[in-house]
């Protein structure tokens, strides 16, 4: 059945993928970006199923401007995908307060700026669907990750409790959780690496950005087998809360919970026993 997709982030990688194939599928797309001219363009120009919009995820203005454009083009939104995306890496003395509040600002804020526009109309629709794209990132820190990490994190905490204030009126969330994916994330478009500014992480920052910069265009996922897989979470009546995405991001998830079993296991003894002693008896 046809629906209403908004997609942030549409100009390129994940994002195109996902509003090429959901044009193919005969949805109609709210596509989004911040130059919505080159969004269409990428999708191959003008198409009656087709809404190309400004977008800077990091306005709340913009996210209200765009669902109004989306409701006045085809009358409801069916399905929220929160695509946007960048990276900010570095070891965390490296990063500026700036750039970690910019990387929030835009991977955390984002999502919640035109989550906060669509919400209203998908609680009169008494229908909805909200997508979220974390990472791996967001359930396993790595050293060189901890502005992109605590984003993912934080929209980790957001969209699931988010999930328990909308459910009673039948708007589902999934959160999806990617590995490595051929996308655009490591290209400098997306990606602010770090200058070497501490003496005792220079040589570990040139090593790390030369050993993630190789990895562009050399990571297992495809992209567009991703963006396959979310059209299908979207059509599906009772959607994952959760969905891993590839074999590396699945694995990792499956250490990460096995290690949390470990350390609340191993603070039993000592914090299993701390409630107020009852003195009343």
């Amino acid at each position: 059945m046809s629906k209403v997709i908004f997609i942030t982030g549409a100009g390129r990688g994940l994002g195109t993928d996902i509003a090429r194939q959901a044009l193919e599928a005969g949805h109609q797309v709210v596509a989004t970006g911040r130059r919505p001219e080159q969004v269409e363009k990428t999708l191959g120009g003008p198409q009656d199923n087709l809404l190309a919009t400004k977008l800077d995820v990091t306005s709340l203005d913009d996210a209200h401007a765009a669902v109004r454009a989306a409701i006045d083009r085809f009358g409801r939104i069916d399905v929220l995908i929160n695509n946007a995306g960048n990276f900010f890496a570095g070891f965390f003395e490296e990063i500026t307060p700036e750039n970690m509040r910019r990387q929030i600002d835009t991977n955390l804020f984002g999502p919640m700026n035109i989550t906060r526009a669509a919400l209203p109309i998908m609680r009169e629709q008494r229908d909805g669907h909200i997508i979220t794209l974390s990472s791996i990132a967001g359930l396993v820190g790595a050293e060189f990750n901890a502005a992109y990490a605590a984003s993912k994190f934080g929209v980790e905490g957001w969209m699931e409790s988010l999930h328990h204030d909308i459910k009673p009126y039948n708007i589902r969330t999934t959160i999806v959780e990617p590995g490595f994916f051929r996308t655009e994330l490591l290209v400098d478009a997306s990606t602010t690496w770090p200058e070497p500014t501490i003496d005792d992480y220079a040589e570990r920052t040139t090593a790390t950005v030369a050993a993630w910069k190789s990895i562009n265009g050399q990571q297992p996922g495809d992209p567009a087998k991703l963006a396959h897989a979310l059209l299908t979470i979207a059509a599906q009546d009772q959607p994952p809360l959760r969905f891993l995405a590839g074999a590396d991001a699945i694995e990792g998830a499956t250490a990460k919970a096995k290690e949390l079993l470990a350390q609340a296991e191993a603070s039993r003894a000592l914090g299993g026993n701390l409630a107020y002693a009852d003195t009343t008896t």
